[in-house]
């Protein structure tokens, strides 16, 4: 089974209904749910076993959501929008709480926000809104290492003999992420250009 794009069904294109109340907009609240609770598991209790299991579950309704919607057709134009704005909250949230926590250096967080800074400055400008551009197979793996990286980063800081290991481990996964963030951003600055200046060009061209 593969992993990206997996529930496609060949020969029938994906259609983005205007329903609300389906099983992946359920499964995507559920990981904006997961966001105060790993945050509170980690500065409130330094649970990070149980905040741990939180990513897991978290990164798992994130495949399992779109998934269900390829294969039972319940791709929505809500989950068009919410998918990747949970996945966006949970990975900057997560990180600023790793650096609260003294896990990682505030210059992650920093490689984490500055290519959004710029592309929602450029989507403000151009849109005044969300863009609706369909999310990159580049930002869907990149999203996928950095899920994958944070939780291996978080045990870690477990005693246990796993931790030097396991440490290396996180970092190779989330620098690969983290490369993948900014060839994701380079592509979306100019899919957003492009599309900006068309739309600009077809409003001067019909007012």
């Amino acid at each position: 089974m593969r992993f990206i794009g997996a529930g496609a069904r060949p020969g029938r294109p994906q259609i983005n209904h205007d329903r609300v109340f389906t099983i992946p907009n359920a499964l995507t609240v559920l990981r904006f749910m997961g966001v105060p609770l790993f945050v509170w598991l980690v500065l409130a209790r330094k649970e990070y076993g149980i905040a741990v299991v939180v990513l897991v579950v978290m990164a798992g309704t994130d495949w399992i959501d779109g998934y269900v919607a390829r294969r039972f057709d319940q791709a929505s134009k809500l989950g068009r929008v919410m998918d990747p704005l949970a996945d966006r909250l949970a990975l900057i949230t997560v990180a600023v709480t790793l650096v609260i926590a003294g896990v990682v250096h505030w210059l992650y967080l920093a490689a984490l926000l500055v290519p959004d800074a710029v592309l929602l400055v450029l989507t403000l400008s151009y849109f005044g809104g969300h863009p609706d551009l369909p999310v990159s197979r580049v930002g869907k793996v990149r999203t996928g290492l950095l899920l994958l990286g944070t939780p291996l980063l978080v045990l870690s800081r477990l005693d246990t003999p796993f931790a030097g290991p396991l440490y290396i481990a996180a970092w190779i996964v989330l620098g690969l992420g983290l490369a993948g963030h900014w060839i994701a951003a380079y592509n979306y600055f100019w899919a957003i250009l492009r599309k900006g200046r068309q739309q600009s060009h077809h409003d001067g061209g019909t007012a």
